[in-house]
């Protein structure tokens, strides 16, 4: 499971009303190869089917998908929106990365 924190929750609905985007959108939380240390998140507005390789999980009225594959890498990370003056965006706070690079956009397990 992961943890998405109140900040995050807010930001992710800020996002989906400013773009206009449609009720059923969800937030896909996925890990892909790439990135200095091997592995990136990435994460993306979709509005397509979940599969039976999904798992599911609301937060407070948020739907947020990610592939059993990435949740292998993602288990018990925590996602959070920061708004400080070394600037703005989601973070990851993973328990399972070994190594993170410099930005904390990419990890190694």
């Amino acid at each position: 499971m992961i943890d998405v924190t109140e900040n995050a929750i807010a930001q992710i609905k800020r996002i989906k009303t400013r773009d206009s985007l449609e009720e059923n959108t969800y937030l896909r939380v996925k890990v892909v190869g790439g990135g200095c240390s091997g592995m990136s998140y990435n994460l993306d507005f979709e509005k397509e089917k979940v599969t039976e390789n999904d798992q599911e999980f609301d937060v407070d009225g948020v739907k947020i998908v990610v592939d059993k594959k990435s949740l292998l890498f993602l288990n018990g990370t925590k996602l959070d929106f920061s708004d400080g003056l070394n600037g703005s965006g989601f973070e990851f706070v993973n328990p399972n990365a070994k190594r993170t690079c410099g930005c904390g956009s990419s990890f190694a397990v």
